[in-house]
């Protein structure tokens, strides 16, 4: 049996675009050190979804795609019925993951799921107000405003 993601996902979507113009995936090791493995990941991403390979973060070990289903002018995909799963399942599927991060125009929000707990234990140290305050930002304690 799975447990709860750490996180919980707060926030309609404000059609910002953004998750579509550029997707990013993770890969494994494999993946990203077989160059013939990371060449049928990137067929496969181009034939199935329409994926361009665009870029490759080393750190993260992630490749960055282009959507050829994204409209930049219109902001919409043309194939949003039939769209990928990890494009149905945007930002869900990051709840997952350790630290989740949306992009900056994402009007989502994460808040860790113990955040009343965690925001009661910080009350009880002698840490300043701005100090508590950034440390319960850091910690995605706090529910951020939502975005237009």
């Amino acid at each position: 049996r799975r447990s709860p993601p750490r996180f919980l996902l707060q926030g309609e979507c404000n059609g910002c675009g953004k998750c579509c113009e550029e997707p990013t995936i993770q890969v494994g090791r494999i993946t990203w050190y077989l160059r013939s493995a990371r060449w049928a990941f990137c067929a496969w991403q181009r034939v199935v979804n329409g994926f361009e390979l665009v870029g490759a973060d080393r750190h993260a070990r992630a490749l960055t795609f282009r959507c050829t289903h994204f409209d930049p002018a219109t902001r919409l995909c043309d194939s949003y019925d039939t769209r990928p799963g990890m494009c149905r399942d945007y930002p869900l599927a990051l709840l997952g993951q350790p630290w989740p991060e949306l992009f900056a125009e994402c009007s989502h929000s994460v808040v860790a799921r113990n955040a009343p707990g965690l925001r009661e234990a910080l009350a009880q140290t002698d840490l300043t107000p701005e100090a508590r305050a950034r440390l319960e930002e850091k910690l995605l304690l706090v529910d951020r405003p939502p975005r237009p």
